[in-house]
């Protein structure tokens, strides 16, 4: 009888070992700090840029040939140039968004979006 119980505490500890050790972002973070890299924040208001990424962002949300991660991929439009950002699953994904920036008439796509790693 006791030892499923020490099963479950040994099986406990490890999940609540998994939940505490925090992720290291510090590169993503060292990167942001950096005013030539936009963040969504940067998104520019100007109808033409609002319309370009509305329609990059439907075109991504219609994709089904894009992984779940990929479709929630920045798109930042500033003066008609795209920037991606973000986690994706694969080097797919990573071409798929840059194709959906370019057909929507960005003038330059800069793709920073980086592949997932397992």
């Amino acid at each position: 009888m006791k030892l499923p119980a020490v099963l479950c505490l040994v099986a406990f500890s490890a999940v609540t070992a998994a939940w505490a050790q925090a992720p290291d972002n510090t590169g993503t973070n060292a990167r942001d700090k950096n005013s030539e890299t936009p963040t969504s924040e940067q998104q520019s208001n100007a109808p033409a840029d609002v319309k370009m990424t509305a329609d990059i962002r439907k075109m991504v949300i219609a994709d089904e040939a894009l992984s779940a991660l990929a479709k929630n991929a920045k798109i930042i439009t500033i003066d008609q140039v795209v920037t991606l950002r973000g986690p994706v699953e694969t080097e797919k994904d990573k071409v798929l968004l840059e194709a959906h920036a370019r057909h929507a008439g960005a003038s330059k796509v800069v793709n920073l979006l980086e592949i997932k790693q397992h």
